[in-house]
């Protein structure tokens, strides 16, 4: 049995963006989730060319889940040393937690120079080295593919350095299990987040596509947990919104109605919609599996019930 099978090629990278600037960068930064993908993180962009002294970051960026600035610097030909000084300079310009590289080609020794930054830095640090491709078969379309070619080792990093540098408490340790768990159902049976590396703490947060408005789920003080919808930009926009969706919110669940909390949080300058129900990290593993299960279903059901909502509020409001 013979098949009919295309030809993948590659496409140069130019004949689509000819200047770097002025049109990949845009690009990506309107298509961030490409990339989020590929490192499995939920990425916002905060900024283009945000200005760090002298020079300028392509694009400023941020891990929704874990809370940490992303910087990411962008090349259409090989490094180079100069970007390479520059790279550093932004991650401490900016405190990053993530530190993306992305170019046509990675020399050998930069992809070690990013190898040996993941092995000597702290745990909090990640370097990333990515190719950017263009790839088609025969005359399709050309389609952007990122191949990471230089990661954080997870494993050496935790077990080498984590214990030795910082280690995980018993609770840390029953925090990142749960979220784990978390992530893992989430990501696999409902696409719900690209995220795959879980936090050693009470809270984490899920993009809902809009910049500073969260889906998040934490274990709260007084043995409560909390499913939200969590809003942290300017206050008066904050409070107008929350006022907005509880004005027009109407739902066939009325248990589910009625248990909503919507809060005002002035001395954040944020503002929340939330559920709750008893529950804690000390709780046993049955237990917890409960609240996974908990966490699970009303994350899901924020997405359906206020995905839709958010959406026209901030259409309405821009």
């Amino acid at each position: 049995m013979t098949h009919d099978l295309g030809t993948l090629e590659a496409v140069e990278l130019r004949k689509v963006w000819p200047n770097e600037a002025a049109q990949f960068t845009p690009w990506l930064a309107d298509n961030i989730s490409l990339l989020g993908n590929a490192l499995g993180y939920d990425l916002e962009v905060r900024r283009q060319e945000a200005a760090v002294g002298r020079f300028s970051l392509d694009i400023l960026a941020h891990d929704v889940g874990r809370d940490l600035s992303v910087v990411i610097e962008n090349q259409l030909d090989g490094t180079n040393h100069d970007h390479l000084g520059k790279l550093i300079t932004y991650a401490a310009g900016f405190e990053a937690g993530v530190v993306i590289w992305i170019a046509e080609k990675i020399s050998e020794e930069h992809r070690q120079a990013l190898d040996w930054l993941n092995q000597r830095t702290d745990t909090d640090t990640e370097f990333f080295g990515v190719v950017v491709e263009l790839l088609r078969i025969d005359d399709s379309k050309p389609a952007p593919n990122f191949r990471l070619v230089a990661f954080p080792n997870e494993w050496l990093k935790t077990s080498v350095h984590g214990e030795r540098r910082r280690g995980l408490t018993p609770k840390q340790e029953r925090y990142r299990a749960f979220y784990e768990g978390l992530l893992d159902e989430l990501r696999e049976q409902h696409g719900f987040t690209r995220a795959r590396k879980a936090q050693a703490q009470s809270w984490y947060s899920f993009s809902t596509g809009f910049a500073d408005v969260l889906y998040g789920f934490s274990f709260r003080r007084g043995n409560q947990v909390c499913v939200e919808v969590y809003f942290d930009r300017e206050k008066d926009w904050n409070e107008w919104a929350i006022d907005e969706l509880q004005k027009s919110f109407q739902i066939s669940d009325p248990e589910f109605q009625t248990s909503l909390t919507w809060e005002p949080l002035p001395e954040r300058n944020a503002s929340r919609i939330a559920l709750y129900r008893p529950g804690s990290i000390d709780d046993d593993e049955e237990a917890l599996d409960g609240l996974r299960n908990w966490a699970t279903e009303y994350l899901l059901k924020f997405k359906e019930v206020f995905g839709p909502r958010l959406s026209e509020l901030v259409k309405d409001s821009e």
